[in-house]
């Protein structure tokens, strides 16, 4: 079910992808997302799409805040160091945070560094954890877990905003483009399918210690590699499993601080060192710490929030603007697909947002 779902969200937002690109390419190179609707949907549109950017921002920072200082407390705690929520939150994002404001080549830098830990360590995971993978584990399953999640399945593939900058990259060659897209975006569906894999197949699903539990749990993170660490029981595989899941937030804390962070200082015009900078990090931060602050658990919920922006930025968004464009014969490059696609984006893009909403407010 998960893999199925994992399917259907990659597919809708790969498609809204190629709807970022066509939209693009009927302006010229270098216009950003904002630009983009405001020329096609007008003055609302950008409103919008500044609207939704920037709280898309702000909720994956309270996500990557939460897991991450989720993270530090259960490490540290095994140096029997025991912080309270606000204080790892705290730690975790001073020290991070000021990586960011030393500036773009540090973080990007650090980044890279990561990255290859990241991915190293990932391979190596599922080498070790697939001997311990159970196949009646997949037997089963249930749709209510995958639509409750469905949000947070389609952020996982909200990758289209760096669409205009790739154009930028590719110097207008649509063919590159349109292969860079379809690439890169399966990759993450093939590494998201493994891992499902070998952790759904490893680790039971029902059950207070199951993998079920851990949508109730305020800290998510720790408590996955606690139930991992209960039951592959291998130190090695432990051990790497929490470096692993830590290089992860940490790289999706620093990607999405340094684009907050930017996103500010160009919409404020603010320098992004000295005390405007000092001034940018705190607009950039202190929401996001403030929510985490009073709601240490917000890891799943702020992905589901953020999910709703993502949806209305990287799919509702796109199928307006085309519609739009195409009626004004805006541009050559169309999406395969015609009125009926984008129209069945629109309606989906709507269920989404609807079932979201839904499962927030009313269940």
């Amino acid at each position: 079910m998960s893999t199925l779902f994992l399917f259907i969200c990659w597919a809708a937002m790969t498609f809204g992808a190629f709807l970022v690109l066509e939209v693009n390419f009927y302006l010229d190179s270098g216009t950003n997302m904002i630009s983009m609707a405001k020329k096609t949907l007008g003055s609302p549109g950008a409103l919008v799409t500044w609207v939704s950017y920037l709280f898309l921002l702000l909720a994956l920072l309270s996500a990557y805040i939460s897991g991450g200082a989720d993270l530090l407390g259960s490490s540290l705690s095994k140096l029997h160091i025991n912080l309270k929520p606000w204080q790892s939150s705290l730690i975790f994002t001073t020290v991070f945070g000021a990586v960011v404001y030393s500036g773009i080549r540090q973080v990007d830098w650090l980044n890279r560094l990561l990255m290859f830990g990241k991915l190293g360590a990932f391979f190596v995971l599922i080498i070790l954890i697939t001997p311990k993978v159970d196949l009646s584990h997949f037997r089963g399953g249930d749709y209510r877990y995958a639509l409750g999640t469905t949000m947070i399945l389609l952020t996982s593939f909200g990758f289209a905003i760096i669409v205009p900058s790739l154009r930028q990259y590719f110097n207008d060659d649509l063919q590159r483009l349109r292969q860079a897209i379809l690439i890169g975006s399966v990759i993450p569906l093939v590494c998201y399918i493994a891992w499902d894999a070998v952790i759904m197949g490893a680790l039971p699903n029902g059950g207070d210690t199951g993998l079920a539990s851990l949508m109730h749990s305020e800290h998510t993170t720790s408590d996955l590699a606690k139930l991992l660490e209960n039951t592959i029981q291998q130190s090695t595989t432990s051990s790497l499993f929490d470096f692993f899941i830590s290089i992860s937030m940490l790289t999706a804390f620093l990607g999405v601080s340094l684009c907050l962070f930017s996103f500010l200082s160009d919409g404020l015009g603010l320098q992004a060192s000295g005390k405007q900078g000092l001034l940018l990090c705190a607009l950039t931060f202190g929401p996001s710490l403030a929510l985490v602050l009073y709601y240490p658990g917000a890891y799943i919920h702020a992905l589901s929030y953020a999910g709703i922006f993502v949806v209305i930025l990287l799919l509702l968004l796109p199928a307006l603007m085309a519609l739009a464009g195409r009626k004004r014969n805006m541009g050559s490059y169309h999406v395969t697909g015609g009125k009926g696609a984008l129209y069945l984006t629109v309606a989906f893009s709507v269920i989404a947002l609807g079932n979201a909403l839904y499962r927030m407010f009313l269940l």
